[in-house]
């Protein structure tokens, strides 16, 4: 397991009862967790939250409020990303992410060194995590997601980090037609970054099903890597796509073409401060070449 340790602004405090009890800067949040299926004794911590998502019987759920702003920020080393509760638990951040910025960033870093550029693609870029981390390690990046907003969102975290003048080119689009019109344009990436999600909609109502979706659109992907890659990074949330799954996906479309290639894949999780375990948060697949 990966674990995302390196967390000054962000921990898990416990969890417990379908809920995790998370501090995000100042902040106590409570947010429901699929993971979290053990009862465990609650602390007094849990009575002092500044705000408590609360999932309905119904689906999805609502967000009870008792001190929070609307806005606020938090750092990951030299990173600053900005939080904001909204619809469906999220805050606009993956923490446990963090341990693949790390690892992706330092690679970036050692071919940069070397006198060579890396070109990198964040697929379903969401608010940016990744796309900050590889501008900042040294990337130019090319961010795709097809919200508007989030894109918005994802501008606003690398401004923050210093990064409103690096070569990053924000666009919003259905990112399967993406990849279509790069390859028929020629163009080629020395790194993929993607974190599809389970079900989604494209700007044009496109739909989008992870477990239907992602193998093709794997196939297309690869065609888009240059002839001197660099890695390929995939992570998942959804629960059939164990590591095994990712691994298997990874080493059936990279190495008819890219026989060296090492593929890891691994749960990614966070620590829990309460009792020293590590909480589960999704699978990741890892391509170095």
């Amino acid at each position: 397991m990966w674990i995302a340790d390196g967390w000054k602004d962000y921990e898990v405090l416990d969890a417990s009862e379908g809920e995790k009890l998370e501090r995000w800067g100042s902040y106590l949040l409570i947010r429901p967790d699929p993971q979290v299926i053990w009862q465990t004794k609650k602390g007094p911590q849990w009575k002092k939250v500044n705000a408590h998502y609360h999932r309905s019987s119904k689906g999805g759920g609502s967000w009870e409020f008792f001190d929070l702003p609307d806005e606020w920020a938090i750092r990951y080393r030299d990173l600053t990303f900005h939080l904001k509760p909204f619809s469906f638990k999220h805050t606009g951040l993956f923490p446990e992410q963090a341990a693949n910025w790390d690892w992706f960033s330092s690679l970036i870093k050692e071919r940069i060194s070397q006198g060579e550029k890396v070109r990198v693609l964040n697929l379903f870029a969401y608010t940016g995590g990744a796309t900050v981390a590889a501008a900042k390690a040294g990337a130019s990046v090319t961010h795709v997601d097809a919200s508007k907003g989030m894109t918005l969102w994802a501008k606003e975290n690398a401004a923050s980090s210093g990064l409103s003048g690096a070569p990053v080119r924000y666009l919003v689009d259905d990112c399967a037609k993406f990849v279509a019109r790069e390859i028929r344009r020629g163009n080629t990436y020395d790194a993929i970054i993607m974190d599809p999600p389970s079900y989604g909609r494209g700007p044009k109502g496109e739909i989008w099903k992870i477990e239907e979706s992602i193998f093709p659109f794997l196939i297309e992907a690869e065609k888009l890597l240059s002839d001197h890659p660099l890695f390929f990074l995939i992570n998942s949330y959804t629960t059939g796509l164990q590591p095994a799954v990712l691994s298997y996906m990874l080493h059936t479309v990279l190495t008819p073409r890219f026989a060296n290639v090492k593929v890891e894949a691994g749960e990614i999780g966070l620590p829990v401060s309460w009792n020293g375990l590590v909480l589960p948060c999704g699978a990741a697949g890892r391509a170095q070449f």
